[in-house]
């Protein structure tokens, strides 16, 4: 047996986690829902990640913050928006684009009979009052990230302060060892949480594809298909902005490839976001920058969110049959892309902006409820792109920076 354990350590976690993608499906479609009885190990897994999601932004944050100056902060703070907002604005162009090619949902009707409640979306001011927590553990205890962020950089920029303080020099060193420390120690919980991954991957995989069938996928195949087309030209364009900025696209999507599976499965951007910190650590990037842009990504950059936004835009104006004009496009492109901030951190993220886009087009709110079936299939692409594009950003980010820094 502990031969047996001692091979599982020893073996690459990509090649675990494919076994376990594999092993899930084949046991989801062989067992259908009873292979539900497997969910508790799934959702171990996401406990497991979520329990690491506050120390990690808090001590990564504070500790990135005290390698860097205050004006290299928000001069790179600078880049991560504009960087987020174009990258959500072009990723809601590819998906108008690939979907008004392919055309998904001409030809289909709704019956009418199609019933749907529009979630609540709080809006960006919202969103905007919740960066500044008006009770810390509050903030952490439901896991508001950008109240998280908040605090960790306002006690970061303390404790640089502090550090560069005649009075308070001493306290600050030993406060910024200890920070340090509690990171370190951080990163090893995270290295044994490592090991589970797979087998929660495979729970996971088991239980969705169980409850979802070959049914479903087959009944609104056509959407999900040209949706996953949008995602792999957005993976494209990812490499090809890597390759413009000197960085080779198969060594990022190697280190990056155990949170985006990760994300693929378990549909959480927030929930992968340890191992997103992980990946970026290895990718030598600089802590100062991937401490907050991630966890900030995580939040508000959803490009696979704003993909699905654009394809169902365009599959619900084809179900009535009555095609998205141009105006009608920019119109998608503005407000999917406010929405996709607009809505962050709410359950069922991607259902609640899809709902604003089409109350807000005038499109048939009934088209949400066919969109529902297949949401479990589609998320988990979108998430996974969610993930690949904040990485993408920290990196191209990174690499800016060390330019101007040698130039």
């Amino acid at each position: 047996m502990k031969a047996l354990w001692n091979r599982y350590l020893a073996a690459s976690l990509i090649l675990k986690i494919t076994i376990a993608l594999i092993l899930g499906v084949a046991v989801g479609l062989i067992f259908g829902e009873q292979a539900a009885v497997l969910a508790p190990f799934g959702d171990l897994l996401l406990n497991l990640l979520t329990f690491l999601i506050i120390p990690l932004i808090l001590f990564t944050m504070m500790v990135g913050i005290n390698q860097s100056s205050i004006g290299d902060l928000g001069r790179m703070g600078g880049k991560v928006f504009i960087y987020y907002t174009l990258s959500s604005a072009l990723a809601i162009i590819v998906g108008l684009t690939v979907a008004s090619l392919l055309q998904p949902g001409a030809g289909m009707q709704l019956l009418g009979n199609e019933t749907f409640d529009v979630p609540e979306n709080p809006g960006i001011t919202s969103v905007l009052l919740n960066i500044v927590p008006s009770n810390i553990f509050t903030a952490f205890t439901e896991l508001n990230l950008l109240g998280i962020i908040f605090t960790a950089f306002a006690f970061g920029i303390a404790l640089s302060y502090m550090r560069n303080s005649s009075e308070l020099e001493s306290l600050g060193d030993h406060l910024y060892k200890t920070v340090n420390a509690l990171n370190e120690m951080t990163l090893l919980v995270l290295k044994a949480v490592l090991q589970y991954v797979p087998i929660g991957i495979f729970a996971i995989m088991a239980k969705t594809v169980g409850n979802q069938g070959l049914d479903t996928l087959f009944s609104l195949g056509e959407m999900v298909l040209v949706l996953y087309a949008a995602l792999i030209v957005q993976i494209l364009i990812y490499a090809l902005v890597l390759w413009v900025f000197k960085v080779k696209p198969l060594q990022f999507f190697k280190q990056a490839r155990t949170p985006i599976l990760t994300a693929f499965v378990t549909q959480s951007s927030s929930g992968t976001l340890p191992l997103t910190l992980d990946a970026a650590k290895n990718l030598g990037l600089s802590k100062s920058l991937y401490g907050f842009s991630l966890p900030l990504g995580a939040t508000i950059n959803m490009d696979g969110a704003a993909i699905r936004i654009a394809v169902s835009a365009v599959f619900a104006a084809n179900l009535v049959g009555d095609p998205l004009s141009l105006s009608e496009m920019l119109m998608v492109v503005l407000i999917g892309t406010l929405a996709s901030i607009g809505t962050a951190g709410v359950p069922g993220a991607g259902i609640v902006m899809i709902a604003t886009v089409f109350v807000q087009l005038g499109l048939p709110i009934e088209a949400v409820a066919l969109l529902t079936a297949i949401d479990a299939l589609v998320g988990m692409g979108c998430t996974a792109l969610n993930v690949t594009g904040d990485l993408v950003g920290a990196t191209v980010i990174d690499k800016n920076e060390k330019k101007r820094k040698t130039a």
